[in-house]
């Protein structure tokens, strides 16, 4: 069984796999976002490290900017031809090492977008003041999230590691515009990758930790990648899997021992984390860890999870 089968097996709901698989993400510094070094570094990556898929990070610039909520009446949805670096990458990488490895992007949310184009606006006053315009905005971004997903799927991408925020407690007042715009622009962007062999559905808290995961229950995705901390609670990887019927992804902080500790404090870590995980679990972290995480650090942790069940 290769990286890829083992995986997948992971959703074929046939019992554990022979092995954790484990992996971990960080961003390549700006010399190796774009063409063949950046697809060199990541084989680079994937291989010293030992883990078991391949994710793209999004690494273009977004364009244009918004300075008010009135801007979003002229914003129009990137074209495919906008995405062509990205594209050229995903294509690199899965002529490269396909047939050993799943390949998944990166897929911000329409809303994210919404967030990266503003710089600072506060886009809850936006959806406040001016509802028509801000939602015009995010149809937008939903339609530019689309081309992107349309031209990696058909240079055979596998699937997406698809984010979404909006609902962190604090971000936007209440629920009615996370409700009300925002889920249906995500669920909009679902409805065309569900198809994919593999997505992973990120419930970011990059911006902030969730009251409840209430919100996402009914999102697709074969796998889930969260935080633990939850609310008031820390939650074990078992108990999120069970929440949302289907394998967890992570169990690891991004900022805590795996950034920072020494391999062999990693491995107990990682144990420990084992010890409490659901059968059908993939060892990680919450979400991206830092740019200088020690590789090693990161091949520590995937061993262990190979190592778990031998």
């Amino acid at each position: 069984m290769n990286k890829r089968q083992a995986v997948l097996s992971l959703i074929a709901g046939e019992g554990p796999p022979s092995i954790i698989p484990a992996a971990f993400f960080l961003h390549f510094d700006q010399a190796h976002h774009q063409g063949q070094a950046a697809i060199d570094r990541q084989l680079e990556f994937f291989r010293a490290t030992g883990m078991d898929l391949i994710k793209i990070q999004f690494e273009q610039a977004i364009q244009p900017s918004i300075h008010g909520p009135e801007d979003w009446r002229k914003i129009r949805p990137q074209p495919e031809e906008f995405f062509e670096p990205t594209v050229r990458v995903v294509e690199g990488l899965v002529r490269a090492a396909q047939r050993e490895a799943l390949v998944i992007l990166t897929l911000y949310s329409p809303f994210m977008w919404m967030v990266r184009i503003a710089k600072g606006e506060n886009l809850a006053n936006h959806f406040s003041e001016q509802p028509v315009a801000a939602a015009g905005g995010l149809e937008a971004m939903t339609e530019t999230v689309l081309n992107l997903v349309r031209a990696c799927r058909r240079v055979g991408v596998d699937g997406f590691y698809a984010s979404s925020q909006g609902g962190e407690a604090g971000r936007l007042p209440g629920r009615e515009i996370f409700r009300k715009y925002v889920k249906p622009a995500d669920l909009a962007v679902w409805e065309e990758i569900r198809t994919c062999e593999f997505n992973v559905l990120h419930i970011c808290d990059y911006e902030g930790g969730y009251a409840d995961l209430g919100d996402f229950l009914d999102y697709p995705g074969q796998v889930i990648n969260a935080g633990l901390q939850v609310g008031e609670r820390t939650l074990q990887p078992r108990e999120i899997a069970e929440m949302f019927g289907r394998p967890f992804m992570g169990g690891m902080e991004r900022l805590g021992v795996i950034a920072t500790g020494t391999p062999a404090e990693i491995r107990r870590a990682a144990q420990a984390v084992l010890a409490e995980a659901p059968e059908r679990f993939i060892l990680g972290a919450d979400c991206t860890v830092p740019a200088d995480t020690p590789w090693e650090n990161l091949k520590a942790a995937i061993e262990t999870a190979h190592e778990y069940r031998s």
